[in-house]
């Protein structure tokens, strides 16, 4: 599987001439999701959820489908029947040739006084776990975890904790839109291995947007 990171929360996965995206949000490339042969979004926050961006998608690709849960179906269902399905926690479903299994109900708390959304995140082949904007801890082992490392709703000892817990081989930093360049080496040191969060095993890995791996 090759691993392709876009900025902010967006990931493309690609295996046996199939492609599949995570997230093509508002922070994400004009074109992020465009080849899609299947899009998955985790919530509504625009950032994530870009609906342009995913139109885009699914119009280059009339074959293309999306998945996600009912806040977002509903917004674009009409316009592509049959090829929106909507999920939620303990589904399991296969796109684009990859084998999906959802996890996770809620966003994250940003504030008491903001109520909270529907959220989901998306386990991939057993392998890549994306959670999007929650600290889902799975009841398996995960390969690569897509790690929130900077968002309103987070702060680095949370995201320290939640690696530790979920104990990956690999950690892949997704939702770094807002941090800024002065701010990146010192989460990496908080995250690698001289760090509080190198007690994880995980190999931390910070890409740049475009930058690609194979899994």
């Amino acid at each position: 599987m090759k691993l392709t990171k876009h900025s902010h929360a967006c990931v493309r996965l690609e295996k046996d001439g199939r492609t599949l995206v995570i997230d093509p949000g508002g922070f994400s490339e004009q074109d992020a999701a465009v080849g899609a042969d299947a899009v998955l979004v985790t919530h509504e926050h625009p950032d994530h959820f870009d609906e342009g961006r995913l139109r885009a998608a699914l119009e280059a690709n009339p074959a293309a489908e999306l998945w996600t849960l009912r806040s977002v179906a509903e917004q674009v269902s009409a316009a592509f029947p049959g090829r929106v399905h909507t999920v939620g926690e303990g589904d399991a479903f296969t796109a684009a040739g990859f084998d999906v299994r959802v996890y996770g109900q809620l966003h994250a708390v940003i504030h008491p006084d903001i109520d909270r959304i529907t959220n989901v995140g998306y386990f991939v082949d057993d392998s890549v776990f994306h959670p999007g904007d929650a600290l889902t801890v799975l009841d398996r082992p995960v390969d690569t975890l897509m790690l929130p490392v900077m968002a309103p709703w987070n702060k680095v000892s949370e995201v320290v904790d939640y690696l530790r817990e979920v104990k990956p081989r690999r950690a892949i930093d997704i939702h770094d839109g807002l941090l800024s360049d002065l701010a990146r080496p010192v989460y990496d040191r908080m995250l690698g291995p001289q760090g509080p969060g190198g007690t994880s095993g995980a190999d931390h890995e910070r890409m740049m947007a475009g930058e690609s791996r194979e899994l």
